[in-house]
């Protein structure tokens, strides 16, 4: 007798292949039984007309330190996901040294966790006595490792720096990390060369682990960003993942034909090149990155003592309504009516989230840049913010592509606790079912076991998760069970903490975390080792 069988649903294995109809048993941990009639099970669940499918598999997620606070991961769960790489666009939650660890510890106390942590290991030690969810696949970021070993300075390191940086990433690979990642429009990564990334990716190479970049640059620039991730991969001898690819701003709309040429291109010729999308045509990110780059040098404290000088603020202004060359600026590309502000810290503030940085500047008596840098001074840098800067047309190109898998680019949160008031981007509670529902049912974009591939096998694929994101007897438990006729999402950007629809069962490690519109408390998720 079974521990679990799930019977008589349409079965999407993860491969690409068309669903099947059939039964699936799960023992402990692992499947036992894919297709055909199971034997019987201590539960039994009727899943006629249902998908059954692989646990989704967010390729970028920033759920590093989230994952303490919410470790229920309700908004990833309730839509299915059940594996999270974490430490993306070169943020990770390790090491925990230096600069890297005043920045982590400062935000983390705010939350209510201590950062008792430094290295990988310790990380996944914390998170697995606490509980989690889901799984954790961890990467490490490169502005981590390089505020660990030289601070926020905007400078080239020195040759002991680099050794240093070097040897965080080989002891993070050592302990499992699946590879590194870059941030290349955030301080400080920002403030490194092709030559510094290059090597600092090389320990990641020789440990088997993949680079993944978001680019220096996604609008104006955006081919010689992914030129520039393509020469990294080249050069230091590993897989190439472009995060979240996107052409921002209307002036570089369509620029995803060439970018994409370009990936083309660049596998042809042998390297491995891959990236991932979500399906929105607005962005989110710090509100901070209005701010020139070189501003940020040092820090946040730093920023905001800038913020507070009126010269300072004159330059700000100037450079932002010119630019700087090879500086992404969002304030020029959007406009401030289409930066919406999502969080903030003080109580003084608390009715900026779901205000464009327009209308808070009217409702403040104020010229948007004055208000947005008076915002900054008083929330001490810490507001997000969405931008509206994507044509869908484009999403469709990078969404269809054959190379391409979909991630959210958010963290699992909750409609309650430090998040509750807030008004995060709507791709944390729907990424995966807006591209099962309105792009592959409703749009017809691609076949159903394609959008399930993109977001389950084709990922794990990715990070050499040889047991997970398939359904085959004696791989890992990772399920999930939908309608396929009414799943879709229904967060919006005016009212984001609302979780989707048709998502009926989610089962992680053998165990349900998500029934009946609920998640269960369960927590048997795990921080994953890479395996090769």
């Amino acid at each position: 007798m079974h521990d679990l069988v799930i019977r008589g649903g349409t079965i999407f294995d993860g491969t690409g292949r068309p669903g099947r109809e059939g039964d699936v048993a799960v023992d402990g941990v692992r499947l036992t039984t894919v297709g055909g009639k199971a034997a019987r099970g201590r539960r039994e669940i009727d899943a006629r007309g249902k998908a059954v499918s692989p646990g989704f598999l967010d390729i970028h997620s920033h759920s590093d330190s989230v994952a303490l606070i919410y470790p229920l991961a309700e908004s990833k769960t309730r839509q299915g996901v059940t594996t999270e790489a974490i430490g993306n666009c070169g943020n990770s939650a390790f090491p925990l040294l230096g600069q890297a660890r005043d920045r982590a510890s400062s935000m983390m106390k705010a939350m209510g966790i201590d950062t008792s942590w430094t290295t990988l290991g310790e990380y996944r030690t914390e998170v697995e006595r606490r509980g989690v969810a889901v799984n954790l696949a961890p990467f490490i970021g490169h502005g981590t490792v390089r505020a660990a070993a030289m601070g926020m300075d905007d400078r080239a390191p020195t040759a002991d720096e680099l050794a240093r940086m070097q040897e965080l990433v080989t002891q993070a690979m050592d302990d499992g990390a699946f590879g590194l990642t870059t941030g290349l429009i955030y301080p400080p990564g920002c403030y490194s060369s092709l030559e510094e990334v290059v090597a600092v990716a090389r320990p990641a190479a020789a440990a088997g682990g993949i680079y993944m970049s978001h680019l220096r640059n996604e609008s104006d620039r955006l081919l010689d960003a992914v030129d520039e991730a393509i020469q990294v991969g080249r050069r230091a001898g590993l897989p190439v993942q472009i995060s979240h690819h996107k052409a921002a701003g209307r002036d570089n709309w369509g620029k995803i034909r060439d970018s994409l040429a370009a990936i083309d291109r660049a596998n042809a010729g042998g390297l491995d090149v891959t990236g991932d999308v979500y399906p929105y045509t607005a962005g989110s990110t710090s509100l901070a990155t209005l701010i020139p780059a070189w501003a940020h040098a040092g820090g946040t404290g730093a920023l905001v003592e800038r913020l507070k000088s009126p010269e300072t603020r004159a330059r700000f202004r100037r450079e932002m309504e010119e630019g700087l060359p090879g500086w992404e600026n969002f304030a020029k590309q959007a406009g401030f009516d289409n930066v919406l502000i999502t969080s903030v810290k003080t109580e003084k503030n608390a009715g900026l989230p779901g205000l464009t940085v327009a209308q808070a500047a009217a409702r403040r008596g104020q010229d948007p840049y004055e208000a947005l840098f008076d915002i900054l001074v008083e929330e001490e840098a810490t507001p997000g913010m969405v931008v509206f800067m994507m044509d869908e047309a484009d999403v469709v190109r990078v969404l269809a592509h054959p190379k391409m898998m979909v991630g959210s680019d958010a963290s699992g949160v909750a409609p309650y606790g430090p998040m509750a008031r807030a008004k995060p981007h709507p791709r944390a509670y729907g990424t995966f079912p807006r591209v099962l529902g309105y792009f592959a049912r409703d749009k017809g974009l691609m076949p159903l076991e394609t959008a399930v591939w993109k977001m389950t096998g084709f990922p794990a694929e990715r990070l050499g998760l040889a047991d997970r994101g398939r359904l085959a007897a004696g791989l890992a438990a990772d399920i999930v069970v939908f309608d396929p006729a009414t799943v879709a999402d229904k967060a919006t950007y005016a009212d984001p903490h609302r979780f989707p629809q048709g998502i009926e069962m989610v089962i992680v490690n053998g165990q349900v975390i998500v029934e009946g519109n609920a998640n269960t408390g369960t927590k048997p998720g795990k921080v994953l080792r890479r395996s090769r």
